[in-house]
């Protein structure tokens, strides 16, 4: 534990360094904690000594550890509250958007990122028990089609299978008049792995080919990831290989759903540098929280910026905007 000194002078240099991202020195502190340069200086030394700060340079300021920044979130009472501004954008936001669930979530990754400036992630794991509504194949070329598949819950899954050169419109859509009359009203679960036989080879194909990307295997799908604002995190870090690092990791769907379900199950709000369990992301801090669709666990929403970030901004806009996202879903 911190005696109330340190931890006013860990707060201002906290505080400090996220507004400039510039080493702090004990002159600037020491106004704001009316003491002198000479003292708050022997306590920051005493902050580096317990790790909570330290110093880049011989000469200059210091900067928070991860464990400085640590101490700094759990001494949060409350989050900050948003701007007035930005709680009208928010509910604008909601007030008109419709639509499918996809748009929604791409759009609401963005006015995340927008509040807080930096990278915005949703997850949504499948629902196994959603119902699948219809399922069309649209010809995209001669040689390809595209698998839409709509479901219960406003979920449309889309993918793309290849076709035999002599299919056509006419067997596309002999072959998704079979495909929905045997698939729909069924869970996505429940989709078989083949179908009784139309009699015509091609029409036959194109159901096989559909079935084999419609089949579902919760072991292997992690759900869905959308990420909104990830440009952002190039303004982020100076370092070339750290942004990357970092692009590259929001790019992997599996990685990022397994992150976030695991910050979540250890029950934090806040992972900070090392505390993501992911060497990549050392340099950076994930806010989180989950959102709940008709009192049901639906899925997580979070930002990822730099260990440098605004937390009580952050923690803010995570909060209002995962209970809205969650009363929006709920209401329909």
């Amino acid at each position: 534990m911190l005696d109330e000194r340190k931890a006013a002078i860990l707060r201002a240099v906290v505080e400090e360094y996220i507004e400039t991202a510039q080493p702090v020195g004990s002159g600037v502190v020491a106004p704001a904690i009316k003491a002198s340069p000479a003292t708050v200086r022997n306590e920051m030394v005493a902050l580096e000594n317990e790790g909570y700060l330290r110093q880049p340079h011989t000469s200059a300021g210091r900067v928070p550890t991860d464990k400085g920044y640590r101490f700094f979130v759990d001494s949060i009472v409350e989050p900050a509250q948003l701007g007035a501004g930005h709680v009208q954008q928010v509910r604008s936001f909601f007030s008109r958007t419709h639509g499918e669930l996809e748009s929604l979530l791409h759009d609401t990754t963005r006015l995340l990122s927008d509040l807080t400036d930096y990278a915005a992630v949703i997850t949504v794991p499948h629902n196994d028990s959603a119902v699948i509504r219809s399922v069309q194949l649209v010809g995209l070329t001669a040689r390809t089609a595209l698998v839409v598949l709509v479901l219960s819950d406003g979920t449309v899954d889309k993918h793309t299978i290849e076709l035999a050169d002599d299919t056509g419109d006419e067997r596309l859509a002999a072959a998704t008049a079979h495909l929905g009359a045997q698939l729909v009203g069924t869970t996505v679960t429940s989709v078989p792995t083949s179908l009784t036989p139309t009699g015509d080879a091609a029409t036959d194909a194109a159901c096989g080919a559909a079935l084999g990307v419609l089949a579902h295997n919760p072991a292997d799908d992690p759900g869905e990831v959308f990420v909104g604002g990830a440009a952002r995190v190039a303004g982020a870090f100076d370092a070339v290989d750290t942004v990357r690092q970092v692009l590259s990791i929001l790019e992997q769907q599996y990685v990022v759903v397994t992150v976030l379900r695991d910050v979540i199950d250890r029950g934090l709000q806040v992972a900070i540098g090392s505390e993501t369990g992911l060497v990549p992301l050392s340099e950076c801090s994930l806010v989180v929280a989950p959102y709940e669709v008709e009192g049901e666990l639906a899925g997580t929403i979070g930002v990822l910026g730099p260990t440098r970030m605004n937390y009580p901004q952050a923690l803010a806009a995570v909060a209002v905007v995962s209970r809205r996202l969650g009363r929006h879903l709920t209401e329909g």
